[in-house]
């Protein structure tokens, strides 16, 4: 049993770091939709017209699909040390009730070496010395029985020991797999994206290419003004009126994820491919996978992956107003849902530039400059 436990403590400080059973199964729950809906946009890809921004989205997906992936294969490894933990805590508290269960035994067995068979056998001259042996033979009597007990369940406590190393041994052979598995995941994610930086820098080089994406991206604005169009030509029974006029709340929204400004409102030089690009919204650069919150109480009018802006939730707030938030990390809301002010969106997905969230306010299909809707601009 020594050796089981010896094995025991290096294995235990290994797994301290390991994360909540439940919480692992949550993350792997997700990693798994999010795996499900970056297959989707690849099936979808495929239906579109090709192009430069189709090629460049194409090589993107399968990066992030790597790289969920990778996240699964971490939290599949965490997972078997999160079980390699709680394997060890149980063997260290078995081992130390078979060590009480023993030291118990010896010292009954010692009271009963010293008592003798029967206890002092003599001649009784009155009756309360004759019942006086008579209760110490019942007490020998009970002590026995409860010898036999401790015994047995020493020996179902050194069962369960053995049963637990064994059990001990096939995660640790598991969690070597997963070992392995993760870093051949990540050595294929690095692959995927020195692929992507070489599409990036011969697009870099590249003035067509660079012509031909600005084209693409000027025809997706337009097909994102005809898909507006088609929410607010809808018929007036469906129309969404909010409890309080989001014309009302200029200047006092709150910010939709907190971060940083990476391209405001505007016509814009892109620094890297040296296009000219108007930008409808905000491009906010954030940690990938925060929480991106409803800016207003609204209503789902659109959430599915389209074109180069990604996953994209648009929000009815009534009125002609809508909110965009776009290459969000999946999807977290569904069409028709309706959320409050604050309510979460979904999270800060990944783009070629690095974690970024696409937030845009628009009336009547028209693009407004949201840092003058916002109560705190974002610098």
């Amino acid at each position: 049993m020594r050796r089981g436990l010896g094995l025991l403590l290096p294995l235990v400080l290994l797994a301290q770091g390991a994360q909540d059973p439940a919480e692992l199964r949550q993350k792997l729950a997700a990693i798994q939709g999010r795996l499900g809906q970056v297959d989707q946009q690849l099936a979808s890809l495929k239906k579109r017209r090709k192009g430069v921004l189709v090629e460049v989205q194409g090589i993107s997906l399968q990066r992030d699909r790597a790289k969920a992936q990778v996240d699964g294969a971490r939290l599949r490894r965490d997972q078997a040390q999160s079980e390699v933990q709680g394997i060890g805590r149980e063997q260290a508290r078995i081992h130390g009730e078979v060590l009480r269960l023993q030291g118990d035994l010896r010292r009954q067995v010692r009271w009963m070496q010293a008592l003798g068979p029967l206890g002092d056998v003599g001649f009784y001259s009155t009756f309360r010395d004759l019942e006086a042996w008579l209760v110490r033979g019942r007490m020998l009597a009970w002590a026995r029985l409860q010898e036999r007990k401790r015994l047995d369940l020493i020996h179902q406590l050194q069962g369960d020991l053995a049963t637990k190393e064994q059990t001990l041994k096939e995660v640790l052979a598991r969690l070597a797999s997963e070992e392995r598995e993760a870093a051949q995941l990540q050595a294929a994610l690095r692959i995927q994206e020195d692929r992507l930086n070489a599409f990036l820098d011969g697009l870099q080089k590249d003035e067509t290419a660079q012509k031909q994406a600005q084209a693409e991206l000027a025809e997706e604005a337009v097909q994102l003004e005809r898909l507006l169009a088609g929410l607010l030509s809808k018929p007036r029974g469906d129309a969404y009126e909010a409890a309080v006029a989001f014309a009302n709340l200029r200047g006092e929204l709150p910010q939709p994820v907190e971060g940083s400004l990476a391209q405001g409102f505007g016509e814009h030089l892109h620094p890297r491919f040296r296009t000219k690009t108007v930008q409808s919204g905000l491009l906010i650069a954030a940690a990938g996978g925060a929480p991106v919150s409803a800016v207003a109480e609204g209503k789902v009018a659109f959430a599915d992956y389209y074109q180069s802006y990604g996953s994209m939730v648009i929000l009815d707030h009534g009125g002609g107003w809508f909110t965009l938030y776009t290459h969000l990390l999946g999807l977290g809301v569904s069409k028709g849902q309706v959320l409050k002010a604050g309510e979460a969106v979904g999270a800060v997905g990944d783009t070629v530039d690095g974690p970024r969230l696409g937030f845009e306010i628009r009336h009547q299909a028209q693009p407004q400059d949201p840092q003058k809707w916002l109560k705190a601009r974002y610098r």
